[in-house]
């Protein structure tokens, strides 16, 4: 193929993608990265092959949450409201809520650490403050366009992850091995950081965002748009590759942890900068900067994931003006619920909730919650009433019904090592 065509071609698919990468890209958030981080540390490469695992659970929730923003023409929220008792809707907004300023308190301080280990001459509660007082600004001056872009081009930062295991000597017949054949340990931690590693991939935060930012393209393009099967498949194929890069950035930060830091005889790590620092002895300079690097980058992309998914889920509830596509005047309660979000999850870390501590909190609260809201998509996307000729197929309803049943197990299990054992 000449030149020219193939550029064309990587044009048209950069185009396509929009939403999808944009989610996958938040799954890895800093407190994500902290998971996956204690999982390579604490396991070697014996959780390797949860990634494999996780993609298409993580896909067909995602796809399901697509359909029915594009077919309803309203987020996830506005569609439990219409269709729905009112008590599920509110049960959703107790639980979301608290779960995602913890989350959001987890990141911010997460980068404000790895910022004032980048700058040690600067306090990590100015870089916090900083990032906060910066996302804050963008997301209300800057129009929707302009926001889907950044966060999209923000997403170019992650492939950082993909070249650290390769500053590293690596042992690739042990790494295939891990990755295709499951390692299964009836230990109670190592069970435990399955379950966490679930848990942050398949989170419900995910399933509003993307629901209703479907429905913020759909506007942005500002036509009556067809739902059709090659609609339907160009926002699966952004789903799908969306949730291939967060699955593979999951794999390397996991591969470098396992590799470098288990073997280095590191094996506790509770922050994403204890686990940039551990690199730098063991793998180099640049390894430790590309690290830290990525975790600012990967906040930067969630935390507007997060805090958006907050404000979508209260103006829908309540009924008020809403969209990152109007100005502040506009959509006044979406704003400040977005605004006070980011506030709250900053005060988080002069309020005495340690950041490990809130993403404890965060993983019970969307381990309770994620079960209940993967059955009412599921039930959603297979009502005729709402979905019309678009309703799930048996394969997605297998793969739907498989994530439900493992997300049910591991809420079990997580509740049962927290409060029971």
């Amino acid at each position: 193929m000449p030149k020219k065509g193939r550029t064309n071609k990587i044009e048209k698919f950069w185009k396509l993608l929009g939403p999808g990468l944009v989610t996958g890209a938040s799954d890895d958030d800093p407190s994500g990265i902290a998971t996956y981080s204690q999982a390579g540390a604490q396991f070697g490469l014996s959780t390797l092959w949860t990634a494999i695992i996780a993609f298409p659970l993580m896909a067909i929730i995602q796809q399901m949450c697509a359909r029915i923003g594009i077919v309803t023409s309203q987020g996830l929220t506005g569609t439990l409201k219409k269709h729905y008792s009112r008590p599920i809707l509110y049960l959703m907004l107790l639980f979301s809520f608290p779960a995602i300023i913890m989350n959001i308190g987890a990141d911010i301080a997460a980068m404000g650490a790895v910022g004032n280990m980048l700058f040690p001459s600067v306090d990590a509660t100015f870089f916090s403050v900083f990032f906060t007082v910066l996302l804050l600004g963008l997301i209300i001056y800057l129009p929707y366009q302009k926001i889907a872009s950044t966060l999209k081009y923000l997403c170019i930062v992650m492939l950082v992850y993909f070249v650290v295991p390769f500053l590293y000597k690596q042992d690739f017949s042990e790494i295939i091995k891990a990755t295709f054949i499951p390692t299964i340990r009836f230990d109670k931690h190592f069970i435990a950081i399955i379950v966490g590693i679930l848990g942050t991939t398949i989170s419900p935060y995910l399933f509003f965002w993307q629901a209703s930012v479907e429905v913020e393209e759909m506007k942005n393009k500002n036509k009556h748009i067809i739902v059709n099967k090659k609609i339907i498949h160009e926002i699966n194929q952004d789903v799908d590759f969306g949730m291939t890069f967060s699955g593979l950035v999951m794999y390397f930060i996991i591969l470098t942890t396992g590799t470098v830091l288990f073997k280095g005889g590191i094996n506790q790590i509770d922050t994403v900068e204890q686990a940039a620092v551990a690199l730098k002895p063991l793998a180099g300079n640049l390894a430790y900067l590309l690290f830290a690097i990525g975790v600012i980058g990967t906040g930067l992309i969630a935390i507007p994931v997060l805090s958006g998914s907050l404000s979508y889920i209260f103006t829908e509830t309540f009924g008020w003006e809403q969209g990152l596509d109007k100005k502040f005047h506009e959509a006044k309660g979406f704003y400040l619920i977005f605004a006070i979000s980011l506030i709250l999850g900053l005060s988080l870390n002069y309020i005495g909730i340690s950041p490990i501590n809130a993403l404890i909190y965060t993983a019970i609260l969307y381990g309770l919650t994620a079960p209940v809201l993967i059955a009412i998509i599921l039930h959603i996307a297979n009502n005729k009433k709402i979905m019309g000729r678009n309703v799930n197929s048996v394969t997605v309803n297998i793969l739907g019904f498989l994530a439900f049943i493992i997300m049910t197990l591991a809420a079990g299990t997580l509740i049962y090592l927290q409060f029971l054992e």
